[in-house]
């Protein structure tokens, strides 16, 4: 017997590239859900593989068991890259909610049934996302939750389960598109996707800066590790974070300083959707941003201007702290 489906539609789109490997039991586990989904939304990215076929099988499995779910599929004959294929998956979908998928990761059977329930008890929320457990290819348990190798303080997730959402994502992404579901009338301020922006990020910065956001710490999916990731998580080595400190630093801070710009371009047209209060902090992180990619060559030149914006709190604000303070006084500039 089906399991009975409420009143808000749920479609999923699920974006691959050569995922033969483990996209079999992704599918199967959206199709598992206590809370079916109501559309599968497929846009492959030119795989030259059988990923397709693997993802048409496993629904038609469901189907003869009884379900009813609806699969699209689109199939780009040369590939897109993640982010544009993700834009092309959500664009066409046609549900009151949207889930992202990545094609390597399990979702937890009630995670669609938590998920609708925050959503259905605050209909102000643009977007929900939650944390989750990280396993290696074979699905092994990792040491970290995604949240603590995001490195999350105690300040983020206060903003985050409060009203500063928006605050804390212009300092860094905290949101992960593999855990997120957002309303469909999202797109209507998202898309087109921003240049410099991934598309988790634009969209949880928009939720945030309109309608809001919702974080839930319970783990409701396997978040596959297994070094072919195309996006992924983990803690950086000491290795890996000393060669960032390496790093020119004048091409990063040109895109960050771009990326705020894009957004409060973004945020400007949408007018009365978005507060004073928002649209300022926005202005204020490009203020800031601009501050950083006009640093002096020399760093020695560097320190008085560096050392003002940490003490005015701005690089806390903004990004992280002490860090981005570091790395603008030691990382070259050319």
């Amino acid at each position: 017997m089906a399991v009975s489906k409420g009143s808000l539609r749920i479609s999923v789109a699920l974006c691959t590239r050569n995922g033969a490997a483990f996209v079999r039991e992704q599918v199967q586990s959206i199709l598992a859900q206590s809370r079916p989904v109501d559309e599968i939304v497929l846009s492959d990215d030119a795989s030259t593989d059988d990923t397709v076929e693997l993802v048409r099988r496993a629904v038609k499995v469901q189907i003869g068991l009884g379900g009813d779910v609806e699969l699209k599929v689109l199939r780009n004959k040369k590939a897109l890259g993640v982010v544009r294929n993700f834009e092309q998956a959500v664009m066409a979908t046609t549900g009151d909610l949207v889930a992202l998928s990545d094609q390597d990761d399990v979702w937890h059977p009630d995670r669609m049934r938590t998920i609708v329930e925050v959503f259905a008890a605050e209909p102000s929320l643009e977007l929900v996302f939650s944390n989750a457990r990280l396993v290696d290819g074979s699905g092994a348990p990792l040491r970290h939750s995604l949240f603590s190798a995001l490195s999350m303080t105690a300040r983020e997730k206060r903003e985050l389960r409060g009203r500063g959402a928006f605050a804390a994502l212009l300092g860094r992404n905290l949101v992960t598109g593999a855990t997120v579901v957002f309303r469909r009338g999202l797109l209507d301020l998202a898309i087109p996707f921003a240049p410099d922006w991934v598309h988790d990020e634009w969209l949880a910065a928009l939720a945030a800066a309109t309608g809001g956001i919702r974080m839930l710490e319970p783990l409701l999916i396997d978040y596959r590790q297994h070094g072919g990731n195309q996006i992924g998580a983990g803690r950086l080595s000491l290795s890996e974070k000393v060669g960032r400190v390496a790093e020119n630093r004048a091409e990063r801070n040109a895109r960050l300083l771009a990326r705020s710009n894009e957004l409060v371009a973004r945020l400007e047209k949408l007018g009365d959707r978005v507060s004073p209060a928002v649209l300022n902090e926005a202005r204020a992180k490009v203020d800031h941003e601009a501050l950083r990619s006009g640093l002096p060559v020399g760093r020695g030149q560097r320190i008085p201007t560096v050392t003002r914006e940490l003490v005015t709190g701005r690089y806390a604000r903004y990004g992280r702290g002490v860090l981005d303070a570091g790395r603008d006084l030691l990382q070259p500039a050319r």
